[in-house]
């Protein structure tokens, strides 16, 4: 594999587990808020923020965490037939199957870009009493999509090594 190949692949890869690993730990984030939401609620004044705040938050867990889960090939994958192929034949499939994975990704990532854009430009905001704005989460969004191109991308050059016979430490 060339070079600029095997750089990409290691940066990538790098850069996805570290965001993944970092963005496991947003789970703990959202319970913390829906906690503090039963206990307000049940002791104090019920809190404004906490249910918008919570569904950002697993909005970024699950965004930010998705580049991750594909590097891991956490995804789902129909196991009938795909669990008895040969390593190479499962590298086939993954390789016919990349191309529609990035493209969903660039329509999404597209989507995403139109939306922050429209929230940038309206100042865009939920319709709760609380109102926080929606271009960070949006944002966020497209970040995750970016981050899940560049995976899938070293995840089809990974492929094509396996069919090359060539091992990428």
């Amino acid at each position: 594999m060339p070079g600029f190949i095997l750089f990409y692949i290691k940066y990538v890869d790098k850069f996805n587990y570290f965001v993944g690993r970092i963005a496991m730990y947003g789970i703990f984030i959202m319970v913390s808020i829906l906690l503090w939401s039963s206990i307000s609620k049940t002791f104090f004044m019920p809190s404004l923020w906490t249910l918008e705040s919570a569904q950002f938050a697993m909005a970024a867990y699950y965004i930010l965490g998705g580049a991750y889960a594909i590097q891991l090939k956490a995804n789902v994958r129909m196991d009938l037939f795909y669990g008895n192929w040969s390593i190479k034949k499962r590298a086939w499939m993954d390789i016919f199957t990349a191309f529609f994975l990035i493209f969903f990704l660039f329509v999404l990532l597209y989507g995403g870009l139109e939306s922050l854009l429209y929230s940038f430009e309206y100042g865009q905001r939920t319709s709760s009493a609380w109102r926080p704005l929606i271009w960070p989460i949006k944002a966020v969004m497209c970040v995750g999509f970016i981050m899940m191109i560049l995976q899938a991308i070293s995840e089809f050059f990974k492929d094509i090594a396996v069919i090359r016979g060539v091992e990428i430490k």
